[in-house]
């Protein structure tokens, strides 16, 4: 059998949803759609997540393909961020993490629907970058910062864009894209240099 070079190979992303999925129109919806390569996690839950059986069918999926990257939203980062101890995680070759949810502030405001411990703090195996909001209901900016430094993650902050869902305005997204390509490209801006209200220059005409 020929092999395929690596230079025309398609690549993989696994599209990570949080809770209640991501319905038509949301950027993850679109980036499916959008880029080749994309394969959306389903669950068999997405109203009351469980995380030992959200962890199972992520480990379904990753075990049927090598050297992904994750693009995640929401509880679909603190999924994401559960690899740490995952031998799985060495098939991830690196993942966005946009609006991470803080469980503190996800079982306030869905109360005895949600089913996933406590906040995964241990440093992530592979390259990340936390994408956060200053007025995210999900998170706050400090823990967020604070996330992303435990995660080892860079962050970029795009100022108050909400939940980054569709809520908030933010459909078809193509800066999540060019981020996705900031990942790739290892030049991800850490946590401490990158203060609230400002934007990496190369992406701030994007937002």
């Amino acid at each position: 059998m020929m092999k395929v070079p690596d230079s025309i190979r398609t690549e993989t992303t696994l599209v990570v949803p949080g809770l209640n999925g991501s319905g038509g129109g949301h950027w993850q919806w679109h980036w499916v759609h959008d880029r080749r390569g994309a394969v959306i996690v389903e669950q068999d839950s997405w109203t009351c997540p469980d995380l030992t059986s959200w962890q199972k069918r992520l480990g379904e999926v990753l075990s049927q393909h090598d050297d992904v990257w994750i693009v995640a939203h929401s509880l679909g980062c603190i999924l994401t961020a559960n690899l740490a101890d995952n031998p799985l995680a060495s098939r991830v070759r690196g993942a966005l993490l946009v609006a991470p949810c803080d469980l503190v502030e996800v079982e306030r405001l869905h109360p005895c629907v949600v089913n996933f411990g406590e906040m995964p703090q241990r440093r992530l195996p592979f390259p990340s970058l936390v994408v956060g909001s200053l007025d995210d209901p999900y998170m706050d900016f400090a823990t967020t910062r604070k996330m992303a430094r435990l995660w080892g993650s860079g962050l970029v902050d795009i100022g108050y864009a909400g939940h980054i869902n569709i809520r908030s305005g933010y459909g078809r997204w193509p800066t999540g894209y060019e981020l996705l390509d900031l990942l790739k490209g290892e030049n991800t801006p850490s946590p401490d240099r990158s203060p609230a209200g400002r934007k990496p220059a190369a992406l701030s005409a994007s937002f």
